[in-house]
C-alpha cells in the first residue's frame, strides 16, 4: 500500500485543486451549456423538430455532455501540469523515485474526475428541459471514462510542449473547438453534402459524440463501436508518448 502514496498524493493535490476553486472550475461549463439548451435545443430546437427519431433538444444532449467531459479533462490536467512545469516542481517529481507511470496516472484520473463530474452536472441540467432515460448506461459509462482518458492525456501533451502560458490555450482554440463544432455535435451527418460527410467522418470527435448519442439514446449514426476503437488507439498513443516524454524529460529539465 505504501507504494501507491505518491499516486494519491498527486491525485489528491489535484481534486483539492480543482474543488477549492469549483466557481472557476465547476460552474462555467454548466453555465455554457444551459445557454446551448435555452438558444440551439429549446429557441432554435422548435424549429428543426427531429432527428434520427430524437427531438432536437434530447439530439444534442449527449455532444454537450461529451464536450464538457472533453474539455473538463483536457483543462485540469493542461492548466495544472504546466503550472507545475512553471513552478520547476515537475523537475522535483523527475529526480524523485517516483515513477512515471505514477506521475501520468496521478494528473490523469484527476483530469478525469473534473471531466466526468462537470458532465454529469451537465446531464442533470439538462433534465430541467427534458426528461430523459439513459438507454445504455454500460456502454456509455465506457465511452465516458475512454474519452476522459484520452483527452487527459491530450493535455498532458500539450502541457509538456507549452513554453508559455499563452501555448496553454492554442490547441482548445485552434484545434480542438473547431473538431468539437464539426463533430456533428449540433446536426446528423445525413443532412450534409457527401463532402462535408467526408470531413465529418475523418474527425474522431464525431465517433465519440456518435458513441456517446448511443450510449444514451440507442441511437447512432454510424456504428457505435468504432467509438471504442479510435478511444483505444488514441489513448495507446497518448500514453505511451507521454511516457517517453516525460522519463526523458523533453521539455521538462531545464
Amino acid at each position: 500500500m505504501q507504494k501507491f502514496i505518491p499516486f494519491f498524493t498527486i491525485f489528491n493535490k489535484e481534486l483539492n485543486r480543482f474543488f477549492r476553486i469549483w466557481t472557476q472550475t465547476l460552474l462555467p461549463p454548466v453555465i455554457n451549456q444551459v445557454l446551448y439548451f435555452l438558444v440551439f435545443g429549446t429557441f432554435i430546437g422548435q424549429a428543426i423538430g427531429q432527428i434520427n427519431g430524437l427531438s432536437y433538444i434530447e439530439f444534442i444532449i449527449p455532444g454537450l455532455v461529451a464536450m464538457t467531459v472533453l474539455n473538463g479533462a483536457f483543462m485540469n490536467v493542461v492548466s495544472s501540469f504546466f503550472g507545475a512545469k512553471f513552478q520547476r516542481q515537475i523537475e522535483e517529481l523527475l529526480v524523485s523515485p517516483i515513477t512515471t507511470h505514477t506521475i501520468i496516472l496521478g494528473y490523469t484520473l484527476a483530469g478525469m474526475c473534473r471531466g466526468i463530474i462537470v458532465g454529469a452536472l451537465v446531464y442533470l441540467t439538462s433534465q430541467v428541459f427534458v426528461s430523459t432515460t439513459i438507454v445504455n448506461p454500460l456502454f456509455l459509462l465506457v465511452m465516458v471514462f475512454l474519452a476522459s482518458f484520452v483527452f487527459a492525456q491530450a493535455g498532458l501533451s500539450n502541457a509538456i510542449f507549452a513554453r508559455k502560458f499563452d501555448d496553454v490555450n492554442i490547441f482548445p482554440t485552434f484545434i480542438l473547438r473547431p473538431l468539437i463544432y464539426f463533430g456533428g455535435v449540433f446536426y446528423s451527418i445525413a443532412n450534409l453534402p457527401a463532402k462535408w460527410q467526408f470531413m465529418t467522418k475523418v474527425n474522431p470527435i464525431f465517433y465519440m459524440v456518435d458513441g456517446f448519442r448511443y450510449g444514451f439514446f440507442g441511437v447512432s449514426e454510424l456504428q457505435a463501436n468504432y467509438a471504442f476503437v479510435i478511444l483505444g488507439v488514441f489513448a495507446i498513443g497518448f500514453y505511451s508518448f507521454n511516457y517517453y516524454l516525460i522519463s526523458n524529460g523533453v521539455r521538462l529539465k531545464s
